[in-house]
């Protein structure tokens, strides 16, 4: 079925049933070795997982690797711009996990990000990006040991979904005009905006299918998450965007209350129900009063909705979240986005699950994993219900290809993410418990050798560091 690629003759397939991966214990799973320090790191990540697997299960699993090809890499193969050849997504559908190292942006072609591509092509709507922090990693923040969070970024909607215009196309001027002249003045609400005639014009897609299939995905992770992070905050610019960002925020509530009502409660409720614990004879209106910033300087219309919706709250979830049962749900709450990048600095230990659309998601992630140690520690998953992809969250690094010294953490780490998924968390925890230790005793790469204090010096070469990882399995 493949133009130039060979299928492994020893292995079984990976399927998915009602959205969760069915792995047996000799899966085929393909592989992208990746782009420029690609050459270093794949290698290094291969290693540390086999060891892991065969330490964890003895012969009992293996992983069957299957070479498949994207960037460069894949042109060299296949021809000029062939930088996502038909092959490889047929073997990613086929084998359904894959896991790949950097890929370059390419130049023509007609792909803007293979990312990305990858990411719509397969409806891998769940970009995942855990950011927590290993003990003697450099970091610029003075407590990240306090920082552990999984951001949850939708993945195929949003402004990346890339439907824009150049100022000066001919299409995009006739969507401008048909804007300023029929559509903007069709809606009272926006009074007399126009938008200028020499803008570049893109569109801000969000649907409610999109939304909670995202939140849905994170919830069920913090019910796998030990009692004290069982947490969902939903980061958006509704104060802003009302009918796109807050549309996210309304739909993630919604889905709280309709699919998860008995696992979950809303920080609003958990006020609601908290008060009427302290005081059994609160009036409803002074239940309001306590939850409502400014109720008194209220609208009576607006007064009346906040009773109704303490009057609901009791009346339908106090028999079974009240008396403190809400304390072992998961709390869902929500928060602007320029808000939060302050708080996971100033208050990181109150957070952890971060669910947001796609460009908030693309800016916070990055953030945190600074704060954690920067991007080569930083693993990422893109995730949808018949495929995931594994992927380091760098770029290619050119300069340092081939020169066995970048750092192979966050591809490694993308690694325990898919043992995990997998389930196959006893190879998963061993990594993670190698690498911890390899940082502590200070047998790192030269990005986290020079940072150090004092610096490590000679620093491990990329190779060496999987083999110290591999060392503290025992």
């Amino acid at each position: 079925m493949y133009e130039k690629l060979t299928s492994p003759t020893i292995g079984s397939k990976i399927t998915f049933q009602d959205g969760k991966p069915v792995v047996p214990d000799d899966p085929i799973v393909p592989f992208i070795r990746g782009d420029g320090t690609g050459v270093d790191i794949w290698p290094a990540t291969e290693a540390v997982i086999d060891a892991a697997v065969k330490h964890a299960y003895g012969e009992q699993r293996k992983i069957n690797w299957f070479k498949i090809y994207a960037g460069d890499e894949a042109c060299d193969k296949y021809g000029t711009y062939q930088y996502l050849p038909q092959d490889t997504l047929d073997a990613i559908a086929e084998y359904g996990i894959a896991i790949k190292g950097p890929l370059t942006t390419p130049v023509g072609g007609g792909i803007r990000s293979l990312n990305v591509a990858l990411r719509q092509i397969f409806q891998l709507y769940a970009c995942v990006r855990p950011c927590r922090y290993y003990q003697g990693t450099p970091s610029p923040h003075k407590y990240p040991e306090k920082l552990d969070v999984i951001v949850y970024r939708e993945n195929t909607e949003d402004i990346y979904l890339g439907i824009e215009w150049k100022q000066g196309d001919e299409i995009g001027t006739k969507l401008i005009d048909l804007l300023n002249h029929e559509l903007i003045p069709s809606t009272p609400e926006h009074g007399n905006k126009q938008i200028p005639l020499d803008s570049g014009i893109g569109i801000k897609p969000i649907s409610k299918t999109g939304s909670q299939r995202l939140v849905r995905k994170a919830i069920e992770q913090a019910l796998t998450l030990p009692p004290e992070k069982q947490q969902v905050t939903l980061v958006h610019k509704g104060n802003i965007m009302k009918y796109t960002e807050g549309a996210f925020r309304d739909w993630g509530y919604e889905l709280v209350k309709s699919e998860f009502r008995d696992e979950c409660i809303t920080e609003r409720e958990s006020w609601i129900l908290s008060n009427k614990e302290a005081d059994a004879q609160l009036s409803i209106e002074d239940n309001a009063r306590k939850i409502e910033p400014g109720y008194n300087s209220l609208t009576p219309e607006k007064k009346a909705q906040v009773c109704q919706e303490v009057q609901e709250v009791l009346e339908q979830i106090w028999d079974t979240h009240g008396e403190g049962k809400w304390k072992t749900k998961v709390m869902v709450n929500d928060r602007i986005a320029d808000s939060i990048f302050q708080q996971i600095q100033t208050r990181p230990d109150e957070y952890s699950i971060l669910a947001t659309m796609n460009l908030n998601g693309d800016y916070l992630s990055d953030a945190a994993a600074a704060i954690v140690g920067g991007l080569g520690m930083s693993p990422g998953a893109n995730i949808g219900d018949t495929c995931a992809i594994f992927e380091a969250t760098h770029g290619t690094a050119p300069k340092h290809a081939g020169l066995d010294r970048i750092n192979p953490g966050s591809v490694i780490l993308s690694g325990v993410m898919m043992l995990e998924f997998m389930g196959w968390n006893e190879a998963a925890d061993l990594i993670r418990s190698g690498l911890a230790k390899a940082i502590a005793n200070r047998e790192v790469t030269y990005d986290l050798a020079r940072m150090m204090d004092p610096p490590v010096d000679p620093p491990l070469k990329c190779s060496e560091f999987a083999q110290a990882i591999i060392k503290y399995f025992a």
